[in-house]
Order: structure tokens, then C-alpha cells, then sequence
């Protein structure tokens, strides 16, 4: 028997699968204690969940991939990780399962917590309103209350009399850079003067082998026609850097990379190369013009753009309500295309001040802060009342 299940005190399982998840579930963590100092967590997570004292019982570095080939090649390690929480659920069971995005796997545990009778909150939603809406039902079944990000959700899950809060987007908390793009730039050892370009690959393995090959022949393109050009590159939490980086990487570009200060190195930038994900919410926020880009396999793209509901992909855009900022693809996803819009974003100060300021709606849209403070306070009223009080939605 571990530490952990000797020790008396109410006990909750949080499960995150990729590294924004376990940022956003570590500062929930972090709320929680505040809160009640004698709760004790375990479950699944990387770097930011450990660092919050919670239990890893499954590392979910390896797990976190995307699209219907990608999930293949790592099924048995997925359900390896499912064995093990679910063994945890029975041997130990807490008094409330916060799964947190990680949506196909997180359903699957949420089927066995309530055949077990735990109380389930899944946070941060999966994009019912983007694609396979039909979903909605199924999570319904297997879960007790829904903690949305974007006030547009709520509704899709109260047509459906799922209990559902919107908690707010903790993005719009955290999303800040230390200091001004100057002293950044000094920091990293960049010239003030000269262009930056800040690359973001993505932090999944397969994101990292399909997007670093591309942006770096993207990068080669911009330096033959911006000499001066710098590169910064922020590394995912997480990151296998020797296995999934650096076998990748153009040492010609002279590209800086920097650990543990995403936001800082976006700051420092003129413009981004960036996948699609909860990264460009954080550019937006911060206004820093980007090009948005995303590629997976061949035959997931085949199958999964027939079931997208929605014109754009990026979640800068999506919260926006129109493209602030341009999208490439799969096939559109180009060197030439992505080098030719960073080339106009550094060589046209009309059209990337038009950019920035088209961005500032996104953070008028995602509305005030306290995201974790308020999903924590959520999760201890389904701990202490089994339910929530509707009249708070």
C-alpha cells in the first residue's frame, strides 16, 4: 500500500494528458489546496502535476499524441495507463475524478468511475461544437458536471441537461510575459535590432517529427531572403529534446532555444510559426502576429476533415469568431506559404499592426480571470454536495 492510500484524507484522482492539460490541472491542484489543505491527489500528468505535489501514477509524456495513426502505434501503452488508473480507482477510490481534456481516454476511465459510483468533472471540453457533436450524449452519461473555458460551450451541454459552469479560461491569468520585448531579447542573447521569428512546433512527438522539418525549410527560405533573420524556439514542457528535437533541427539557422519560458520567448518575437493548439490562444493574447500551421497523417486528415464543423482550426481564430490570423493546413501547410506570410508579417508594419490589433478581441472574448480558482471551488462543491447548485451556471 502506498503513502498515499494509508493516509486518511479525501482523496482526488486528477488525469491530464498532454502538457497543456497538465499546466491547466496543476494550477487547478494548486486552487484546491488553497482551498482544503488536507486533500491529497494522484493520478496522471507530466512536469507541472508533479510539481503540484500530486502523485504521478502514469506518466503521460508518452501518451500524448494526436490522430487515428498516431494513437495505433501507442495503443499499448494507452492502455497500459488505463489498467493502472483504473486499478488505482478500485484499490483507492477518491471522492472526485477531475479528468482534464484528454478526451477519448478520459471517457473510457469515466465509464469505470461511475460504474464504481465516483463523481466525475471533466474540465476543459472537448470541441463538441467543432466536430463529432453527437459526443455530447455520450459524455453526459459518464460524467456529473462539465467545466467549460469558452462561454459559448455552456450551452451545448445545457441543451442536453448536462450540469455545466463556465469557470473561465485560466489562460487569461497566467498568459503574461516577465519583462518588455527589449530586455527579453538581451536575455537570450538576440540583437534588439534585428528580426525574430519564434517557433512552435507543437510538444507531441508526432507534432514535433511532421512540423520541425517543414519550419525548418520555412526558416531556410526566410534567411536567404531576411539574412539578419533570428530564430527563438521555446521548448515544451516535457520534451524529449535529444529524441524528438534536435534530430530535426537546422544547426544553420542558429535557432535559440529556451527552456521553461514560453511566454517570455513569444514576447521576444515579431512573429510566430505555430501549430495549432492552445498555443495560439497564448500568442493572441499576448498579440504576437503569427502564422498558424498544422499537419497530421494522410489518412487522419482524410477522415477527420469530413466531420469538422467549423471554417477555422486555430483556437486564436475560433475565439475570435473570424480569422484574425492566417491558417495553413496539411497540403497548405508549405515552407513557401508559411516563409511568405512570416516575410510580409517583418517587412509590413501596416499589415502586422492591422494583426495585432484584430487580436485584441480575443481577449475580450475569454472575458476575466480566475479559471482555476473557479473550477477548484466547482470540484469541492461536488466533493462536499454530490452535485452543483444550478442557479451558479
Amino acid at each position: 500500500m502506498s503513502p498515499a492510500e494509508d493516509n486518511n484524507s479525501a482523496h482526488v484522482m486528477v488525469v491530464a494528458g498532454e502538457a497543456s492539460g497538465d499546466l491547466h490541472a496543476a494550477n487547478m491542484v494548486r486552487a484546491l489546496r488553497r482551498m482544503d489543505p488536507g486533500l491529497r491527489f494522484s493520478g496522471m500528468g507530466g512536469s507541472a502535476l508533479r510539481s503540484a505535489g500530486v502523485e504521478i501514477l502514469v506518466d503521460s509524456t508518452r501518451l500524448s499524441v494526436v490522430g487515428l495513426v498516431e494513437v495505433l502505434v501507442h495503443y499499448r501503452d494507452i492502455r497500459r495507463a488505463l489498467a493502472t488508473l483504473r486499478a488505482r480507482l478500485q484499490r483507492d477510490r477518491p471522492a472526485l475524478l477531475v479528468l482534464v481534456d484528454y478526451v477519448e481516454f478520459n471517457l473510457r476511465l469515466a465509464r469505470t468511475a461511475k460504474q464504481l459510483g465516483i463523481r466525475v468533472l471533466f474540465y476543459v471540453s472537448p470541441q463538441v461544437w467543432a466536430w463529432r457533436s453527437r459526443r455530447v450524449k455520450r459524455i453526459g452519461r459518464v460524467i456529473d458536471a462539465m467545466a467549460v473555458l469558452f462561454p459559448f460551450e455552456a450551452e451545448v451541454y445545457r441543451r442536453h441537461g448536462i450540469p455545466v459552469r463556465y469557470v473561465g479560461n485560466p489562460l487569461v491569468d497566467e498568459v503574461r510575459a516577465s519583462a518588455d520585448c527589449r530586455t527579453l531579447r538581451r536575455e537570450f542573447g538576440l540583437d534588439e535590432a534585428a528580426p525574430v521569428v519564434g517557433i512552435l512546433p507543437g510538444s507531441r512527438r508526432g507534432e514535433l517529427s511532421r512540423h520541425l522539418p517543414l519550419i525548418m525549410e520555412a526558416g531556410r527560405l526566410l534567411r536567404a531572403r531576411i539574412p539578419d533573420v533570428q530564430f527563438i524556439m521555446p521548448l515544451a514542457p516535457g520534451v524529449d529534446v535529444a529524441r524528438d528535437v534536435a534530430p530535426h533541427m537546422d544547426s544553420r539557422l542558429n535557432i535559440v532555444q529556451i527552456a521553461g519560458r514560453t511566454y517570455d520567448a513569444m514576447h521576444s518575437a515579431d512573429a510566430l510559426m505555430i501549430a495549432s493548439g492552445t498555443a495560439t490562444l497564448e500568442a493572441g493574447l499576448l498579440r504576437v502576429p503569427m502564422a498558424i500551421l498544422y499537419r497530421v497523417s494522410p489518412i487522419t486528415y482524410f477522415i477527420i476533415k469530413r466531420l469538422i464543423l467549423i471554417r477555422n482550426v486555430g483556437l486564436a481564430n475560433i475565439v475570435a469568431g473570424e480569422r484574425v490570423v492566417p491558417e495553413f493546413i496539411q497540403n497548405d501547410a508549405t515552407p513557401e506559404n508559411i516563409a511568405g506570410e512570416i516575410e510580409h508579417l517583418l517587412t509590413d508594419p501596416d499589415y502586422t499592426r492591422a494583426m495585432r490589433e484584430r487580436m485584441g478581441v480575443i481577449r475580450e472574448k475569454l472575458g476575466s480571470g480566475g479559471g482555476s480558482d473557479n473550477v477548484a471551488r466547482m470540484a469541492l462543491e461536488l466533493i462536499e454536495t454530490g452535485g452543483l447548485d444550478q442557479s451558479k451556471e
